[in-house]
């Protein structure tokens, strides 16, 4: 515990497994409470009792980020439990992947609930707190699909995401005033749907690889949350309004 975030208390969609949680084991280590929301009980809690059997502090909020009231009532009660919200990590996402004659109204409507919807609506219900706090963060989550040299497959996915780059700018610069930074980052993680694709499709996840100068997937805690935990920090306290890619290099950010 390096106590950069002691006293702040951050909540993280998604975070019973994968990326979400490899944000919020790093944030705890540098001391910031967790409030972990997903849909999925049993992975909330278990990953609560990991973090807190490392010396943090964390409880679960059961959620399904696509209903606006589950969205309000969750925020009241992380802010009900913990007194304050300081970050929030705009995680949890359903991912319309697929060919665009492929991807029907109901996923791509999906995909933007779940997505752009559901992060603007945590960023409003959590604007309260973050100004009565007056340093506050937004990490929302962006794809580097949405610079891909080939968008065949991608489009509606990265449809979604690019939606979500716009909403963390207009929150940096409409939200700045009040002491509230809003960052996008695009990263790529052994997450347990990436490495599902990787066992499906070895050949083409070899192939993926070398477009990666770093030549790996980054690690959900280490490379993802720990970059995480750092721009949530004072050294990044000037940072505000930009998309950073967590990609090994692969996308052109420039």
């Amino acid at each position: 515990m390096t106590g950069l975030l002691e006293g702040k208390v951050a909540l993280v969609t998604g975070g019973g497994q994968g990326v979400g949680l490899g944000i919020a084991t790093a944030l705890a280590q540098r001391g910031a409470r967790l409030a972990l929301v997903g849909r999925t009980a049993a992975k909330l809690e278990a990953a609560a009792a990991d973090i807190e059997s490392e010396g943090g502090r964390a409880l679960p909020f059961t959620c399904d980020v696509k209903d606006p009231a589950a969205v309000s009532a969750t925020v009241d009660a992380v802010a009900a439990a913990f007194g304050r919200i300081d970050i929030l990590v705009n995680n949890a996402q359903e991912v319309p992947l697929g060919p665009l004659l492929n991807v029907d109204d109901d996923r791509f409507q999906a995909g933007f609930e779940s997505g752009p919807l559901a992060s603007l609506r945590f960023m409003k219900a959590c604007y309260p707190h973050f100004k009565a706090g007056g340093d506050a963060v937004i990490i929302n989550l962006t794809s580097s699909a949405a610079r891909r040299w080939d968008m065949a497959g991608y489009g509606a996915y990265a449809a979604v995401k690019q939606a979500i780059v716009s909403l963390t700018r207009a929150a940096a610069a409409e939200w700045g005033p009040d002491g509230i930074r809003a960052l996008a980052i695009a990263p790529h993680a052994d997450s347990p749907g990436l490495k599902g694709w990787i066992e499906a499709n070895p050949t083409e996840a070899e192939a993926f690889f070398q477009t990666i100068p770093l030549r790996r997937i980054g690690r959900c805690r280490d490379d993802i949350g720990t970059a995480v935990a750092a721009l949530c920090g004072p050294e990044f306290a000037y940072l505000t309004g930009a998309t950073i890619p967590l990609d090994g290099g692969q996308a052109n950010f420039s």
